[in-house]
């Protein structure tokens, strides 16, 4: 008596609704996951070897030879 009327329905609506509850709970978990990445953040490199090179070298803390033996030996191309 309590199903009458709903014969049609049978166990597709169960599937349905399983697919949807396992895709919002997919969902949830990638939001979850993407909010963690975000808050952690990756660290941004920091200068590298030339730039400080080139920062040492303006400040007088480098003679010019020092600076292109430097570099030289760092791998960057010379002038």
């Amino acid at each position: 008596m309590m199903w009458q009327g709903l014969e049609g329905l049978g166990w597709g609506w169960l599937g349905l609704g399983l697919l949807h509850m396992v895709v919002f709970w997919g969902l949830v978990i990638l939001a979850f996951a993407a909010l963690l990445r975000w808050l952690g953040g990756s660290p941004s490199p920091g200068p590298g070897a030339t730039d400080i090179l080139k920062a040492r070298y303006a400040k007088g803390e480098l003679t010019r030879e020092q600076f292109e033996q430097l570099k030289r030996d760092l791998g960057e191309p010379g002038r």
